[in-house]
């Protein structure tokens, strides 16, 4: 188990707000890492004009200040690689489709 695996663990906890899937399952985490008594979090999202941006934001770093030993958070938004449905777990995949969405 990497240390960083209690992390995402705990963002399993966060779900993006149009699907009720969390934002590990989308694949919008890129990378995570501690660095101290921080986090860094590389996240991206499923368009440039995603209207709950800064909700994900807000929640994720609310969800990881309340782990042991974090004490700041660094969010940095990337778009390199762009999000695609590749990035889907499984379980985000299975939940999209229960849906009635194809992935």
């Amino acid at each position: 188990m990497k240390p960083e695996d209690d992390l995402l663990d705990a963002l399993r906890e966060v779900n993006d707000p149009e699907f009720p899937i969390s934002v590990v399952d989308m694949g919008l985490i890129q990378e995570i890492r501690r660095e101290g008594a921080g986090v860094h979090v590389q996240i991206t999202f499923t368009a440039m004009g995603c209207p709950a941006m800064e909700m994900i934001l807000d929640d994720v770093r609310e969800r990881l200040l309340r782990e042991p030993d974090v004490e700041n958070v660094n969010l940095e938004i990337v778009w390199d690689p762009p999000w695609t449905k590749a990035r889907l777990s499984d379980a985000g995949r299975e939940s999209l489709m229960m849906m009635g969405i194809s992935a």
